[in-house]
């Protein structure tokens, strides 16, 4: 079975352990000021649409676009298990976030992610997102990447 990527709840065990291996990996880089995670009732929302990646149908990735209301959205808790690795599942999230953000006619995608996360970022430009300024409530952070890509 090849891995799929489909619109879930996040509200799952195997979810909910990816987003505590995220939250652990964030906060072994970064001070906690620095940490601009979302909980778990924020991705339940209707503004979010909430992505899994399964392996053979174990749940491997994860990842939210969460609309501002303003014509664009934020990608949120991408996070690939570190044992799927090197399955190309975060290419695969992203090409679902940005075929959502299409559907539902988005200008742009946002992202703050941190300077310490090399693979991130290069994935991120690979995709042709762009620095940007801090947006919506971040404030300048030395330890804080921006990064934006136009949809139209």
């Amino acid at each position: 079975m090849p891995v799929t990527i489909a619109q879930e709840p996040p509200r799952q065990q195997d979810v909910i352990r990816l987003l505590d291996l995220s939250d652990a990996y964030a906060q072994s880089l970064y001070p906690a000021e620095s940490n601009h995670l979302v909980d778990l009732s924020s991705l339940e929302r209707p503004s979010v649409s909430f992505f899994v990646a399964r392996n053979d149908g174990a749940i491997v990735g994860c990842c939210a676009l969460v609309e501002a209301g303003d014509g664009t959205a934020e990608i949120k808790r991408m996070f690939v298990d570190p044992e799927a690795r090197g399955l190309r599942i975060a290419s695969g999230l992203m090409n679902a976030l940005e075929a959502i953000a299409g559907e539902k006619g988005l200008a742009a995608i946002r992202l703050e992610t941190g300077i310490y996360q090399p693979e991130a970022i290069a994935l991120y430009r690979k995709y042709g997102y762009r620095d940007i300024e801090p947006f919506g409530s971040y404030l300048p952070d030395p330890l804080s990447l921006f990064m934006e890509k136009q949809l139209s």
